[in-house]
């Protein structure tokens, strides 16, 4: 039987907004055919609304926090109760101190079950406020990348990914989306969807031990790839008509 894992960020939806209306009916419609896993760094709050309450309903299992918030329809079966270390909590902030980025936006250490996410632009009520200019000035200075190379240098228990393309996702080592692997089995069908499958990206881990069971990585652009994928070269044959408008 195939079984269907997709990432949201970037991969459902646009980074940190709400899904597309038609995407959404179609992706109701292929939760309704398919065993569908929805596995995201963000928390169910997040993650509700980007998608809406049909699809997460619908889905067999949403992985919130990279696996470490899990919730059936509407039940939580797994919560995990990990805290930030204060002295990695002390090295952000000082992280965030020596940025030279100007803008400021909400939150920076946002704490979620199992782990943080950490952003030096912050995570604001207004999500668009500084987001294109933070995303230019670490593509060119790579700023994200090497905060987490400073942080898994001084703390080597952490597990610390590139999430989205504002923050950093931090949690105890073994925490990321690989921890998901062990609900599913080597024979099982596996297709699994990210946009960031580069190594350090928050969907590598996830999309290697894919691999290794013998599954398929799809490394996409945005959410119209990750429809144009499964309308063509995933679905099956009988199902594709009825899934594709």
């Amino acid at each position: 039987m195939k079984k269907f894992i997709f990432d949201v960020d970037g991969t459902l939806t646009p980074s940190r907004q709400q899904i597309d209306f038609k995407f959404m009916c179609f992706m109701i419609k292929f939760c309704c055919t398919y065993d569908v896993y929805l596995v995201t760094g963000s928390d169910r709050e997040k993650t509700v609304d980007q998608l809406g309450l049909d699809i997460c309903y619908r889905a067999k299992r949403v992985y919130n926090c990279s696996g470490s918030d899990v919730y059936e329809r509407d039940v939580n079966v797994y919560r995990d109760d990990w805290q930030l270390p204060k002295e990695v909590e002390w090295f952000l902030k000082d992280e965030l101190a020596y940025s030279c980025f100007p803008i400021r936006n909400g939150l920076h250490i946002e704490r979620r079950p199992g782990g943080v996410n950490f952003s030096i632009l912050g995570r604001g009520k207004d999500p668009s406020v500084g987001r294109e200019e933070y995303i230019k000035w670490d593509k060119d200075r790579l700023e994200r990348e090497d905060i987490a190379n400073r942080l898994r240098n001084n703390f080597p228990n952490l597990s610390v990914t590139l999430g989205g393309q504002t923050g950093l996702d931090l949690g105890p080592l073994g925490s990321d989306k690989s921890q998901i692997i062990k609900d599913f089995r080597l024979g099982e069908e596996l297709h699994f969807f990210g946009d960031r499958m580069e190594k350090g990206g928050n969907d590598y881990s996830l999309g290697k031990a894919v691999q290794e069971m013998g599954g398929k990585a799809y490394h996409v652009r945005d959410w119209e790839e990750t429809k144009s994928i499964i309308i063509s070269s995933v679905a099956e044959r009988d199902n594709k008509k009825q899934l594709a408008y």
